[in-house]
C-alpha cells in the first residue's frame, strides 16, 4: 500500500516509527507537512498538491497533526478524506477530540466515568462554581493547553478564584475540575488500537507535581488495567469516532474516569515503558481495515 502520514516532522519518533514499521511491512510510506499542502476544492475531482506536485495514488492516512495546526491539517486530512484515502482517524473526529468541553459533554452523554467539571463564562459566579466541582483543592484547565502547559492546582478556593479570574482577564477558556486525591500524581496512559488497548503504561508526576506528564519530568512504566479500565479506554476512543487514540485515566475510588481523549498520542513513552510494537500494531489495523471510500466517522455528536 501507498500510505500518507500528516507530520510537521519526519524526525519525531512517532513519526519514524511510523515510516518504519510501515516499510518493514513492505509500504510505501510518505511523509507530508500538511502546511505545505494546498487544495482544489471540487465535486468531480478534488486534488492536494505538495511543493508543486499532485498527490495521487494513496491507499491510507495517517494523520498526526499537532494541536497548533488542527484547522488546516484536519482540512488537509478531509480532502484525503473526499478524494476516497482511508484515514485511519478522521477529520472530523481529530476536531471533536481537540475540543476538550465537547469531549467532556460528549463521553458525559454515554455513561463514561469523568472528574466533576465546571465552565463558565462570567466569573460572576466563581465561588459557585468551585463549590460545585467539590471545593478545594481543585484543578483549573486552559481549554487549548497540552502536555500539562495551562494546568494549575488551586490549593485553596481563595487561590481558585484568583487564578480563574486571572485566565479569564486574559479572556481565556477555562475548565474547573474536581482534583482526585487518591490517584496520587499519577495517571494511566491507554493506547487504543481499534477495539483493543495494545499498550497501557502508568505516568507518575515527580515528587511535588500532580501532572504526570513526561514531558513535565514524569515517569513512565507498564500498567496492569482492570477490565473496567480496559472497557473504559475503548468505550471513550469509541465515542470521538478514533480508531487511534491515546486515553488517559486516572484511579479514583469510584473507577477509572476519564481525563482526556488524544488522537495523535505520542508513541516514544508509551512503546520504550511497554516494549510493545505500537506502531507496527497501527499500520497492521490499517491492512486489514483500508478500502477505497472506507472512511466512514464512527462517533457522533
Amino acid at each position: 500500500m501507498k500510505i500518507a502520514i500528516l507530520s510537521r516532522n519526519p524526525n519525531l519518533y512517532s513519526t519514524r516509527r511510523m515510516v518504519e514499521a510501515g516499510g518493514e511491512l513492505g509500504h510505501e510510506m510518505k511523509v507530508i507537512d500538511p502546511l505545505r499542502c494546498y487544495m482544489t476544492i471540487a465535486s468531480q475531482r478534488p486534488t492536494i498538491n505538495y511543493k508543486g506536485e499532485e498527490l495521487t495514488g494513496y491507499d491510507a492516512l495517517i494523520p498526526r497533526i499537532g494541536a497548533s495546526i488542527t484547522f488546516y491539517g484536519t482540512a488537509v486530512a478531509r480532502q484525503f478524506e473526499m478524494m476516497g484515502v482511508y484515514n485511519i482517524n478522521e477529520s472530523v473526529a481529530i476536531s471533536r477530540s481537540r475540543d476538550k468541553l465537547r469531549s467532556l459533554q460528549l463521553l458525559a452523554r454515554k455513561g463514561i466515568g469523568l472528574p466533576v467539571t465546571g465552565f463558565a463564562h462570567s466569573t460572576q459566579y466563581t465561588n459557585d462554581l468551585i463549590e460545585k466541582v467539590g471545593g478545594a483543592p481543585l484543578v483549573i484547565k486552559l481549554l487549548e493547553g497540552t502536555q500539562g502547559i495551562g494546568v494549575v492546582l488551586a490549593e485553596t478556593a481563595k487561590a481558585g478564584q484568583s487564578v480563574i479570574e486571572a485566565f479569564r482577564g486574559l479572556d481565556a477558556n477555562i475548565l474547573v475540575q474536581e482534583f482526585i486525591k487518591e490517584a496520587d500524581g499519577a495517571d494511566i496512559r491507554c493506547l487504543v488500537v481499534g477495539d483493543k488497548v495494545v499498550a497501557a503504561m502508568k505516568r507518575q508526576g515527580k515528587e511535588g507535581e500532580f501532572r504526570s506528564n513526561l514531558h513535565r519530568g514524569g515517569s513512565a512504566c507498564i500498567a496492569r488495567l482492570t477490565p473496567e479500565e480496559r472497557s473504559t479506554a475503548v468505550r471513550a476512543a469509541r465515542i470521538m469516532g478514533l480508531n487511534v487514540a491515546g486515553v488517559d485515566l486516572l484511579r479514583a475510588n469510584h473507577g477509572p474516569v476519564v481525563m482526556e481523549v488524544n488522537s495523535s498520542p505520542g508513541l516514544e513513552g508509551i512503546e520504550t515503558a511497554t516494549g510493545k510494537d505500537v506502531a507496527g500494531m497501527i499500520i497492521k489495523f490499517i491492512e486489514k481495515e483500508a478500502k477505497p471510500g472506507r472512511t466512514k466517522t464512527r462517533g457522533k455528536g
